[in-house]
């Protein structure tokens, strides 16, 4: 019902927006258009007028440069007519190319999941997620008290933190849509998210990583002069987030987080994480990749070769057993185009409609009347787009290193706020959707709250060491 009602509101928002700046600017004669089947990167045609029809402000500004951007609006002479052009980019797609992406991403998505379910299903019928669950059972029991014990769920959990720890996201998604499978199973309401699916979510959404692999080669491509220096706020950041997940759905839930066995694990996977920290951080950009490359990649084989040489001892029919599983993740990834293309193209109209500019101009102007230091606003466009969509989020990020630069402050920071979060709503429209679950109760409250620690740990760290 949450979910519902939040997707609803992006709807009706998004369209009130659009029809505010349609009768309001001559600048969004069209913005109905963009927002049903313009392109990104589309060209919009606003006018063209003398350059005397302009306001005071921008002659000036045309006067230094025949090229000027007020905003989204830009200001073009032509050489030619000596006219100023007057146009505008489109930053995302419309909601017909959205859908179109939407599917593509399933359909993208079909091979990594029937890959790696295909193992997981080995895994299973030789015995090694009972193994992994009998390892992590006295840590997740806690966390996870209506589990039973030695359910395979526990595994399928397990093999899902790891890959997210990892970086390893094409891993990391299948691995949760099994664990969500496995979590239906218990589930006695199927419309309506269990208390470990939501606990399993909101953990996973915290997003915790080791190494920003992605985020350190965006910096590097904007000539940054040290882009590693993100790793150790970002590896915080996350690990915050994480922490408040865990924290804020225990509250929830009425779990008891100061129970030896939870301290335990809980110090003894951070003390493991800081031991590995203080070793990359006398790292370089190559030596960081070349570590990281040969971490994550040599542990997806190594998993692969435990697995089939598992199976060979228990004596199964190996090549049946993965084809048994290709064909569930077949189905899952068919199964979520639908919750995926209504996720996406209320985010497309909340981008196409300007309603992000609308709360960043606001929190900007905000923070200038209560006389704070304001670097920090223009890291935000990336945080608030981050729960909706990861490459408008890492669009954001690059807009801030480009305009600010790849070392300045808001260049920094926003490459910490791409680390520190994860794309809540498409996780929820993905997973949920993959059990057809209708009812996510607290869950969204919950993870952006994480996101919302994420984010503050973020400023705090940016203002700290940068």
């Amino acid at each position: 019902m949450v979910l519902s009602r939040i997707w609803s509101a992006f709807i009706i928002i998004a369209i009130l927006v659009a029809g505010i700046k349609y009768i309001s600017s001559d600048h969004y004669k069209s913005i109905f258009n963009d927002m049903v089947v313009g392109k990104n990167g589309d060209t919009i045609r606003i006018a063209a007028k003398n350059i005397t029809e302009l306001p005071a402000n921008i002659q000036n500004e045309l006067a230094k440069k025949p090229n000027f951007s007020n905003g989204n609006i830009n200001y073009k002479i032509n050489s030619s007519t000596q006219k100023t052009e007057i146009y505008r980019i489109q930053k995302t797609d419309g909601i017909i190319a959205t859908s179109d992406v939407a599917v593509t991403i399933c359909l993208k998505l079909i091979g990594i999941i029937c890959l790696f379910m295909g193992f997981m299903s080995i895994a299973e019928k030789a015995g090694g997620i009972n193994l992994l669950s009998r390892f992590i059972q006295p840590f997740f029991t806690n966390l996870f008290p209506e589990i039973p014990k030695n359910h395979p769920a526990f595994g399928h959990m397990l093999m899902n933190f790891s890959a997210n720890l990892l970086g390893l996201d094409n891993a990391a998604t299948p691995f949760g849509l099994k664990a969500m499978e496995s979590l239906q199973t218990l589930n006695p309401n199927k419309e309506t998210a269990s208390n470990s699916q939501i606990m399993f979510l909101c953990l996973h959404a915290g997003g915790m990583t080791l190494i920003p692999v992605s985020i350190i080669a965006l910096r590097a491509s904007a000539k940054s002069l040290n882009p590693t220096d993100i790793f150790l706020p970002c590896m915080i950041a996350t690990f915050a987030a994480t922490t408040a997940a865990m924290i804020i759905v225990s509250i929830y839930q009425k779990i008891n987080l100061f129970r030896p066995i939870i301290l335990m694990y809980v110090g003894g996977i951070s003390g493991i994480i800081a031991l590995l920290v203080v070793y990359l951080v006398g790292l370089n950009k190559a030596e960081l990749d070349s570590f990281s490359s040969a971490l994550s990649n040599g542990l997806i084989l190594f998993i692969f070769l435990a697995i089939i040489l598992g199976a060979i001892y228990k004596k199964i029919n190996i090549f049946d057993a993965f084809i048994d599983g290709a064909k569930e993740g077949f189905s899952t990834s068919v199964r979520i185009i639908p919750y995926l293309v209504g996720m996406l193209i209320a985010i497309s109209l909340l981008r196409t409609s300007g309603v992000f500019e609308v709360v960043i101009d606001g929190m900007k102007s905000l923070a200038n009347m209560v006389a704070v230091d304001t670097r920090f606003v223009d890291g935000l466009p990336t945080a608030l787009i981050r729960p909706l969509s990861g490459s408008g989020a890492r669009g954001m990020m690059m807009d801030a290193m480009n305009t600010f630069g790849a070392d300045s402050f808001q260049g920094k920071l926003a490459a910490v706020m791409q680390g520190s979060s994860d794309t809540t709503f498409y996780v929820i429209a993905v997973y949920f959707g993959a059990v057809a679950v209708k009812n996510t109760r607290y869950t969204i409250v919950a993870m952006l709250l994480a996101d919302l620690v994420g984010i503050i740990t973020a400023i705090a760290l940016a203002y700290f060491l940068f």
